[in-house]
């Protein structure tokens, strides 16, 4: 498992293969994380967005941009956490991600990012 603090909120990530399959005639394989974020910070924050890179062998970087995680902007308070999964496919046994989160911090109502650490996607058969 992957971690990183920034500004008293810790990510962590941790990632599985879960197969691959063929649609249209290509080749996909399936990758599934989990994340955790932890407020270790003293004020109650809120998940507002979320900014993906999503990088691969086969094809350039593909970015995703949008509203909080999973259908859910979640409220973190001091000491508590808040964990989802989810997924992607790619073309490539092989790949990474990286990316942040936009938070508020609802003692000064200001905005600020949370990096995600970069974490790599690789089914076992494509390693040695």
């Amino acid at each position: 498992m992957l971690d990183q603090v920034t500004r008293g909120i810790k990510i962590s990530v941790a990632t599985s293969y879960n197969g691959s399959y063929v649609k249209n005639y290509i080749k996909h394989y399936a990758f599934s994380y989990n994340i955790r974020i932890e407020n270790e910070s003293k004020n109650s924050v809120q998940l507002l967005t979320r900014h993906w890179k999503i990088m691969e062998g086969h094809n350039g970087p593909q970015y995703v941009n949008g509203s909080g995680v999973v259908g859910k902007k979640p409220v973190i308070n001091p000491g508590e956490q808040y964990e989802y999964s989810s997924g992607c496919l790619l073309t490539s046994p092989i790949g990474a991600m990286k990316g942040s989160y936009i938070m508020i911090d609802f003692s000064s109502t200001k905005k600020f990012h949370v990096d995600i650490p970069a974490f790599k996607l690789a089914a076992p058969f494509a390693l040695n």
